[in-house]
C-alpha cells in the first residue's frame, strides 16, 4: 500500500508531456487616458486658432458641394416604405412567437443594433435613406388612396416639435431605464403599438405629423443633414460632412430644442454607464442590483442632463452674443447654431456603439442566415460562431480605441467648423466671428474632453 501512495504521487507530481494547448489570455489595454484625452481638446484647440489666423472663406469653402449627376426622378418610396412595414410586422411577429433570448430573437437585433446603430449611423454619414425605409409614408398613402379622405384635424402650429421632443425622451426613458429593453416580448408590444399609434396620428393630422410629432422621423432628417450625399438644384451632390447645414434652412426653435436633446441624451447614454454614475448614486458597481432598482434616478438624470445642456449651450451663445457685440436675440442665436452640435452628436453615436456593433452585427448575420429558427443557411455561411477574439489583441483593440476617440474628434472639429462658417455669414468679419464664437468654442473643447473620458471611463451595467 505505500509503495502504491508513492507511485500515485510521483505520477501526479512529476512533470511531464500533456497533449493539450494554452488559450491566449485575455489583453486588457491600459489607455494613456490623459494624453488622449489632452491630444483630442488640443487638436480641436488648433482647429479655433487656424481659423481666427485663416481667411474667412476658407471655412465655407471647406463645405462647397460637388454636384454630380441629375437626381433620377423614381417614385419608388412608397413601395420601399410599405415593404419596410412589412419587415417590421413581420420582426414583430418574431417578438411574440420567437424565442425569448434577445441574441437569437431577429426584433431586439433589428432595433437595437442594425436600426438604432446601424441605420442611424449611416443616415448621419451617407445620406438620407430615411425616404425609402420610413414604415409610414407609404401605408399612408395607400390608406388615403383607398378611402378618399385627408386629415381630420389640423396639426396645432404652436405645439411646434414639442410632441417630437417628448416622444424622443419618452424612447430615450425605454432604452436605458426599462429593465428589460431587448426582451422580444416586451419589445414587441412597444414597437408594434407605437408603429400604430404613429400611424394614427398621421390619419389624424396628416403627414406634418411626421414632421414635427414622429421623434424618429425627426430624428432621422436632422441627422441627414450631416451626410456626405445630398442634393443641390435638382442634382446629387456630395461634400464633407455637414455641408448641407449650411444649405439647408434655418431650424425653428423647436427642433433646435431637439437637436439639443439629441447631444444630451447621447452623452447621458455613456454617462449613466460609468462607475462614477453609480457611486453618485451610491451603487456598488461590481453589485450592480439591475435596472429596476434606479428607474427614477435614470430617468431623473436624463432629464437633468439635457436640461443642463440646453441650460450652458445657451449661456455660451449669450455670451458670445454680447463679446462680440451684436444685438441678435438670443433665441435667434440659438436655432443659428444648434445644428452644428449634429456632428458632435453624431461622432459620439458612433464612437459608442461600435464595440456593441462589432459583437451584435455578428448575431445579426446569424438571424439574416436563419429568420425562422428553423437551421435554415440562406446566406450560405456554413457553421459559423460569434467571436470576441478582436478584444483581446493588441493590435485591434487598439485600432477600436483610435477609431472611437478618432470619430469623436473629427465630430467637434467639424462642429466647430461649422460654427465658424455660419458666424462668418453672420457677422461678415473674421475678427467679430471669431470673438462670437469663442464661447462656443470652449463649449465645444470642454465637450471633446467629456466625450473622450466617456469613452474611457469604467462602466458596468
Amino acid at each position: 500500500m505505500r509503495n502504491l501512495i508513492v507511485i500515485t504521487l510521483s505520477l501526479v507530481l512529476l512533470p511531464g508531456l500533456v497533449l493539450a494547448h494554452a488559450s491566449e489570455q485575455g489583453f486588457v489595454l491600459l489607455l494613456p487616458t490623459d494624453i488622449y484625452i489632452s491630444s483630442g481638446a488640443a487638436s480641436v484647440a488648433l482647429t479655433v486658432a487656424l481659423l481666427a489666423a485663416l481667411p474667412a472663406w476658407v471655412a465655407a469653402r471647406l463645405f462647397r458641394p460637388l454636384p454630380l449627376i441629375p437626381r433620377p426622378n423614381l417614385p419608388l418610396h412608397h413601395l420601399t416604405s410599405c415593404l419596410s412595414a412589412l419587415f417590421l410586422a413581420f420582426l414583430v411577429w418574431r417578438g411574440f412567437v420567437g424565442p425569448r433570448d434577445p441574441l437569437v430573437n431577429p426584433l431586439p437585433l433589428f432595433v437595437w443594433t442594425v436600426w438604432w446603430i446601424g441605420l442611424v449611423s449611416l443616415q448621419g454619414l451617407i445620406g438620407n435613406h430615411w425616404r425609402w425605409t420610413n414604415p409610414w409614408t407609404g401605408p399612408t398613402a395607400i390608406l388615403a388612396r383607398l378611402t378618399g379622405s385627408r386629415s381630420l384635424l389640423r396639426y396645432p402650429s404652436r405645439l411646434g416639435h414639442l410632441p417630437g421632443i417628448v416622444i424622443f425622451l419618452a424612447f430615450a426613458g425605454f432604452l436605458l431605464a426599462d429593465p428589460a429593453p431587448a426582451d422580444p416580448h416586451r419589445l414587441a408590444i412597444f414597437a408594434g403599438g407605437y408603429w400604430y399609434l404613429t400611424l394614427m396620428g398621421v390619419t389624424l393630422f396628416g403627414p406634418r405629423w411626421l414632421l414635427r410629432g414622429e421623434a424618429l422621423t425627426i430624428l432621422m432628417r436632422i441627422y441627414a443633414r450631416m451626410g456626405l450625399v445630398g442634393r443641390v438644384r435638382g442634382r446629387i451632390a456630395v461634400g464633407l460632412w455637414g455641408w448641407q447645414v449650411l444649405t439647408a434652412p434655418p431650424v425653428s426653435l423647436g427642433l433646435a430644442l431637439f437637436i439639443v436633446t439629441l447631444l444630451g441624451t447621447g452623452s447621458f447614454d455613456g454617462l449613466n454607464e460609468t462607475f462614477w454614475w453609480m457611486g453618485l448614486l451610491g451603487l456598488n458597481p461590481l453589485e450592480f442590483p439591475g435596472r429596476s432598482a434606479v428607474i427614477f434616478q435614470t430617468l431623473a438624470g436624463l432629464l437633468i442632463a439635457n436640461a443642463a445642456l440646453i441650460a450652458v449651450f445657451s449661456l455660451c451663445l449669450w455670451l458670445g452674443e454680447r463679446i462680440a457685440g451684436t444685438s441678435r436675440p438670443l433665441r435667434q442665436a440659438f436655432c443659428l447654431f444648434a445644428p452644428t452640435i449634429l456632428p458632435i452628436a453624431l461622432g459620439y453615436h458612433v464612437a459608442h456603439y461600435l464595440t456593441a456593433a462589432m459583437v451584435d452585427g455578428q448575431y445579426v448575420l446569424m438571424a439574416l442566415t436563419d429568420p425562422l429558427g428553423r437551421g435554415a443557411d440562406l446566406l450560405g455561411l456554413g457553421p459559423f460562431f460569434v467571436t470576441t477574439g478582436f478584444f483581446n489583441t493588441p493590435g485591434t483593440v487598439k485600432a477600436i480605441w483610435l477609431a472611437q476617440a478618432g470619430a469623436v474628434v473629427i465630430g467637434h472639429v467639424i462642429a466647430i467648423l461649422l460654427a465658424h462658417a455660419l458666424a462668418v455669414r453672420r457677422h461678415g468679419s473674421t475678427w467679430r466671428a471669431v470673438l462670437g464664437q469663442a464661447p462656443l468654442a470652449l463649449f465645444m473643447i470642454g465637450y471633446t474632453v467629456f466625450g473622450l473620458w466617456l469613452l474611457a471611463s469604467p462602466r458596468g451595467m
